[in-house]
């Protein structure tokens, strides 16, 4: 598999249009009531994942009779409906994962979803998968230490970086309107919030620690 693209539930006006992502090489996977928001937009899921108690009865029973793989979890567990889609896509080593629905509305889901970017056994995948979460107004991933290319994006100029470790050292831009060299970003700093690309592409590079990339639109 080369692209999973995950639905989750979060609120619908702030979905891309997903007939963009929706490539032969994509395999959709529907989460809690993203199942429905996929078929009613005409996506047929090839998994489905959920404890399903955000849709009604007659919506259940639809979505069972449209989906051959569908499967339902207890409202009561360790794992969040999201991680548990999550954690089946990384078992197929695809080369890439877009997440959806997974931001806006309740804040706890969106802050979830964020933290299956950074854990442990993500991060140590390094560059071997692409991993991202993707709004309407954002795109969203993380970054082990290394050098990384970065291109413009026709709609999402702004770029942010976020130390999510203690600390992020010798973190250097290039191609960037603010550069920087070998600095040490701090966690809880808003130093590097907002910058832009000054070309068609660039490069940013650290040390150490775990860095979050933001890019976004007005």
């Amino acid at each position: 598999m080369k692209r999973i693209c995950i639905l989750a539930g979060g609120p619908h006006e702030l979905l891309p249009n997903l007939k963009e992502y929706d490539h032969s090489t994509s395999i959709w996977v529907g989460v809690d009531r993203g199942v429905h928001t996929l078929l009613k937009a005409g996506i047929q899921p090839y998994i489905s994942f959920g404890d399903f108690d955000s849709i009604t009865e007659d919506e259940r029973k639809w979505i069972a009779n449209q989906t051959s793989k569908m499967n339902t979890f207890p409202s009561e567990k360790d794992e969040t409906d999201l991680e548990l889609a999550f954690l089946w896509a990384i078992e197929q080593q695809p080369e890439e994962i877009l997440i959806f629905g997974a931001t806006g509305g309740r804040m706890d889901h969106t802050l979830g979803g964020i933290q299956l970017l950074i854990n442990d056994r993500i991060m140590s995948l390094g560059t071997h998968i692409s991993i991202q979460i993707i709004d309407r107004h954002n795109i969203i991933f993380a970054k082990a230490p290394g050098t990384h290319d970065i291109l413009q994006h026709a709609t999402k100029k702004y770029i942010s970086f976020f130390a999510i470790s203690d600390e992020v050292k010798g973190l250097t831009l290039q191609g960037f309107k603010y550069p920087l060299n070998n600095h040490t970003l701090k966690r809880g700093s808003t130093l590097c919030i907002s910058n832009e690309l000054i070309s068609s592409h660039g490069h940013f590079s650290f040390q150490s620690g775990i860095l979050l990339v933001v890019r976004s639109n007005d």
